[in-house]
C-alpha cells in the first residue's frame, strides 16, 4: 500500500478591525488542529487588538501574547508578525505561503487591497498572494453595503481573490453559536486548500 505523506501548508491569517472577533479566534484554533498545516503567519492590525479586546473575554491581548490567549493548543506553528513589519517574510513573492486570509476584513483593508495600495503588511501580503496567483480569500464583516463596498469586491474578485460575506448558514443542524460559526468557517477553510473532517456536506437529502 503506497503511503500518502500529508501536505505540510503554511497560512497567513490577517486579522483587521471589523467587528466579529468570534471569527478569526475560532478560525486560528481550528487551523492550529488541522495536521495538515505546518505554519500560520498571523497578523493583527491596531484595529483588530482593539476590537478583540472589546469582543473576547481575554483582555489584556497584545501582538506578544495574541497566540497563546486565542489559541488553546500548537502554539509552535504559530508566527505573530508586526502590522508594519513590511520587511516580513510574507512580504515577498519568493516566500511560498500556500494561503491567506483576511478575517473579518475591514471595509478599509478590501479597498486597499482591491486598488493595490500596500501600506502594511496585511495589505502588502495579500497584494503579494494575488500577484504570485495564490489563494487570497475575504470575509468581509459590514452591513449594509454601499457602492463603493461592491465595487471594492467587484475588484477583489477580478483579481483573484474569492470573498466571503460573514454569513453563517443554518442547514447543517448546529444549534450553538461555536458551532454555526465552526460550520462557516469550514468553508472557508476549503477554499484555502483543505479538508476539514467536521464539514457538513449537503447530500439533498436533510434526512441523511
Amino acid at each position: 500500500m503506497i503511503r500518502r505523506e500529508r501536505p505540510n501548508l503554511e497560512i497567513t491569517l490577517a486579522i483587521t478591525g471589523a467587528s466579529g472577533a468570534i471569527y478569526p479566534h475560532r478560525l486560528l484554533n481550528l487551523l492550529a488542529a488541522e495536521p495538515s498545516v505546518s505554519r500560520i503567519n498571523l497578523i493583527a492590525s491596531g484595529a483588530a487588538l482593539r476590537v478583540l479586546n472589546d469582543e473576547l473575554d481575554l483582555q489584556p491581548l497584545t501582538l506578544h501574547n495574541l497566540a497563546e490567549k486565542l489559541v488553546q493548543n500548537h502554539h509552535h506553528k504559530i508566527e505573530v508578525l508586526g502590522n508594519d513589519d513590511i520587511g516580513a517574510k510574507i512580504a515577498s513573492g519568493s516566500h511560498p505561503v500556500d494561503s491567506m486570509a483576511v478575517v473579518p476584513c475591514s471595509m478599509g483593508t478590501l479597498g486597499s487591497i482591491a486598488h493595490g495600495i500596500s501600506r502594511n503588511l496585511v495589505q502588502r501580503a495579500a497584494d503579494v498572494m494575488l500577484k504570485e496567483r495564490r489563494k487570497l480569500v475575504l470575509v468581509v464583516r459590514d452591513t449594509p453595503f454601499n457602492l463603493i463596498h461592491l465595487e471594492n469586491m467587484r475588484l477583489a474578485t477580478l483579481a483573484g481573490a474569492v470573498v466571503f460575506s460573514a454569513t453563517p448558514s443554518f442547514y447543517h443542524g448546529e444549534t450553538t453559536l461555536e458551532g454555526i460559526i465552526d460550520q462557516f468557517l469550514y468553508r472557508v477553510m476549503q477554499h484555502l486548500g483543505l479538508n476539514p473532517e467536521a464539514a457538513f456536506r449537503w447530500s439533498g437529502d436533510k434526512g441523511s
